[in-house]
């Protein structure tokens, strides 16, 4: 235990919110003062924009100069049931969008604006003005869980445990029955074609095929329950990296028959092709659907700072059931994953405690290992 007493006085700004882009090349980070983007790499400051008030959910377009703001803090710039598409570039807002009740989260693509309530998914044509283009209804989705790509749209069913994939290109939606007990996280791969999910347990990662919705495997993140913080496909969707409250930062293999792994100076890292069990740490078992090894731990596994830190006002965000939240405020984020490249990924967390840390893939004794290689209070306070 750590019974040193605190020296330093608190931070002048807190972090409310971290995303990262598409390709996590960069993060975005909402503050009670406005925004600022890094660089996820080495986490250096891209842009930062002073609005003297709070932004509570800050979701990036890509690499391009839109952002969609929602207010948040004490102060809150915007309220908490407008989105706010803003043109970096311009300096400007592009688009507003008003709803009647909190907007819990929200997706940006270069087509189309998902607006996540409690209760369902608004989607809207990216255009001037915003034109509503469709609305499915969820189940509770208090920590405005929703994925968005140019070809699908992912979100929580009406049922709890169940995921609504909906094709962009014909409308269509499939229901897949991902877990028992309400979701806590989706992500889907760069791609689009890979789903994966947790539900409030957090023991089992489920990997499903967004194209066909078939299960594709599970892995076992642990045997006590936790609360995810986050879930991430490598760039090349053949591994999954996942964060909890337990403090730790996992990476699994992932079956992706349609994708052989990459070339690699060390055929353990991200593959190579001498022979089946250099491609996948649990040889061509593994990528058999629900056979005797579709249930696997991760391959390695390294601490990441959680922290203890008080309740931030974030109406915006997540009113979570069991997890000692009260209405108006939240428990900074933690442990928000985004893949540098293929074999180093950075791990990022909110608050006024608000650090950076970057893992890197190495092989050490023969086998595939995750160290960090570095850390950063980002808000350089």
């Amino acid at each position: 235990m750590n019974t040193r007493p605190v020296i330093e006085s608190p931070p002048e700004h807190a972090a409310l919110s971290v995303t990262f882009n598409s390709d996590a090349s960069r993060f975005v980070v909402g503050l009670d003062s406005g925004f600022c983007i890094f660089h996820s790499s080495t986490s250096q400051v891209q842009t930062a924009r002073v609005f003297n008030a709070g932004l509570g959910l800050v979701q990036m377009m890509g690499n391009a100069n839109y952002l969609a703001l929602v207010g948040g803090g004490r102060s809150p710039k915007f309220p908490q049931n407008k989105v706010i598409v803003w043109d970096d570039s311009k300096s400007k807002i592009a688009l507003e969008l008003a709803t009647l009740t909190a907007v819990r989260g929200v997706q940006i693509s270069k087509s189309r604006i998902a607006v996540v309530l409690q209760n369902s998914v608004r989607v809207y044509a990216f255009q001037k003005p915003p034109t509503p283009l469709a609305r499915y209804e969820t189940a509770d989705n208090f920590l405005g869980l929703c994925c968005l790509t140019e070809k699908y749209l992912v979100f929580p069913g009406r049922t709890p445990g169940q995921v609504q994939v909906v094709q962009l290109a014909t409308d269509s939606v499939s229901i897949i029955p991902a877990h028992s007990s309400s979701l806590r996280a989706l992500q889907l791969s760069s791609d689009g074609e890979l789903l994966a999910t947790a539900s409030e347990k957090g023991t089992i990662v489920r990997i499903f095929s967004t194209n066909s919705c078939a299960k594709l495997a599970e892995r076992r993140r642990g045997s006590e329950f936790a609360t995810i913080y986050s879930l991430r496909f490598s760039p090349s969707g053949n591994m999954l990296a996942c964060t909890s409250d337990k403090g730790s930062l996992h990476i699994f293999d992932v079956p992706n028959p349609r994708k052989p792994r990459p070339s690699s100076p060390s055929p353990s890292i991200g593959g190579g092709s001498s022979n089946a069990e250099a491609t996948n740490k649990w040889g061509f078992l593994s990528n058999i659907p629900f056979g005797p090894f579709s249930d696997v731990y991760s391959f390695t596994s390294a601490p990441f700072e959680t922290g203890e830190e008080p309740l931030l006002p974030s109406p915006a965000r997540a009113i979570e059931r069991g997890d000692n939240t009260v209405l108006g405020t939240s428990r900074p984020m933690k442990g928000v994953i985004g893949w540098i490249n293929e074999t180093s990924l950075a791990v990022v967390g909110a608050g006024q405690d608000a650090r950076w840390e970057k893992f890197v893939l190495k092989e050490e004794d023969g086998r595939t290992v995750i160290v960090r290689e570095g850390w950063k209070r980002y808000l350089g306070n």
